[in-house]
């Protein structure tokens, strides 16, 4: 970014306050912080009172940083949604809704964009298929929204992040050219995501088990949320500095300590969630200024029918296919299948396109950049509108 560390931190400053501030109203209305942090990205990049440059490395540093803390958060509470009873929805989300998804988007961009290769098409299939409940807050947090809902995208969205990540480095390597054969990397990939999750199940059991020897009785309590988000770096940058990947790194070790310490991810809620919605409110913020910045001089008619494609027919279809024969009402089907909104993943994951040396980069990143930005808005417009609308079709007793 085009400006210095006073104005940084001003703009950051703001964005802080004035998201904190506005929670409260936010909450009740058609709007979200995600919102409101995107469009004020975009119209301080248009007023050009910022300038992003997509390849700084600051801006790679700060939306990797979010989506370590996102991942590593992920893990710990995936524990706490393992143990309820509603199993069959979210595995049918993840292991047949996401794959169908990427494979629909990847069709539709090898048509709209034929410039891109197959590989390519299946990168940015691969890279728009996780989903964020960011995005749609007021949906995972109201109490009256039926249990098995909120359950199927919460859990979905803890695990699709890690789940897709393979994916996206696959094609990305078998994309750029002069790189290894596709069995091979896949096989190379396959070594350091294995590797990744050695070490976060290695350090988040050595973590757990320190607990009780700790001297002076054990940590206090204000530190405990420290601790915890501490393992989760150090398993990150231990994976990255050896011969694993260290977002599944992260990712596995916040699973494995909180099957160890049960009280660990207790503590770390308010913590890590006051954290990581700082870096996701910045977060945001940059990708609306990265839009701007990058642009669009492709078909503007295949843009946005791409768009409309993977929100309105790819997500929903495969949601509603996958969950043929599930026990579920019309309503809740219809509710999980359009809220899959695309966030902090897919702009990470955009972002290592755009860094990568694929000759179709820029073009993979900014189909991907207006689709995620096309979602924040829609789904993140959507959201309480949402919320009130199944309450309504549902009894109280459904929940």
């Amino acid at each position: 970014m085009d400006i210095g560390f006073p104005e940084a931190l001003l703009v950051v400053g703001f964005l802080l306050v004035a998201g904190a501030g506005l929670s409260g109203w936010l909450h009740g209305t058609v709007l979200s912080i995600s919102v409101l942090s995107v469009t004020v990205g975009i119209a301080l990049a248009l007023a050009g009172v910022i300038e992003a440059d997509p390849s700084a490395t600051i801006v790679l540093f700060a939306v990797e940083l979010a989506l370590v803390l996102t991942l590593f958060s992920d893990g710990l509470f995936v524990e706490s949604e393992l143990l309820r009873r509603y199993w069959g929805p979210p595995a049918l989300a993840l292991v047949v809704a996401m794959p169908i998804t990427l494979v629909l988007l990847a069709l539709a961009a090898k048509a709209l964009f034929p410039q891109l290769s197959w590989m390519e098409a299946f990168l940015l299939g691969a890279v728009l298929s996780p989903t964020d409940p960011v995005v749609t807050s007021a949906v995972v947090t109201s109490a009256r929204i039926p249990a098995r809902v909120r359950h199927t995208l919460n859990l979905e969205s803890g695990l699709n992040d890690g789940l897709a990540l393979p994916f996206v480095l696959f094609f990305l390597a078998a994309a750029v050219p002069g790189g290894r054969e596709p069995a091979l990397e896949a096989l190379v990939l396959a070594g350091e995501a294995l590797a990744g999750g050695a070490i976060g199940v290695a350090l988040a059991l050595t973590a757990g088990r320190l607990l009780p020897t700790l001297p002076g009785g054990g940590m206090t309590h204000k530190y405990e949320g420290s601790y915890a988000l501490g393992v989760g770096f150090l398993a990150f940058g231990l994976a990255e500095a050896t011969w694993g990947n260290g977002l599944i790194a992260a990712f596995v070790a916040g699973i494995v300590l909180a099957f160890t310490r049960h009280e660990i991810p207790v503590t770390f809620l308010e913590f890590n969630e006051s954290v990581s919605a700082m870096f996701q409110i910045v977060t945001f913020f940059l990708f609306g200024a990265l839009v701007v910045a990058t642009g669009w001089d492709g078909s503007t008619p295949a843009l946005v029918a791409f768009i409309a494609f993977a929100l309105l027919v790819a997500r929903p279809l495969a949601v509603l296919v996958s969950f043929v024969g599930v026990r579920m009402p019309g309503p809740e089907k219809i509710f999980v299948a359009w809220f899959g909104p695309k966030g902090v993943a897919s702009m990470l994951f955009a972002l290592l396109v755009l860094a990568s040396s694929d000759p179709n980069r820029t073009i993979v990143f900014d189909v991907a950049s207006f689709v995620i930005l096309a979602s924040i808005f829609a789904h993140g417009l959507t959201d309480t509108v949402g919320a009130r609308w199944i309450e309504r079709r549902l009894a109280p007793s459904d929940t």
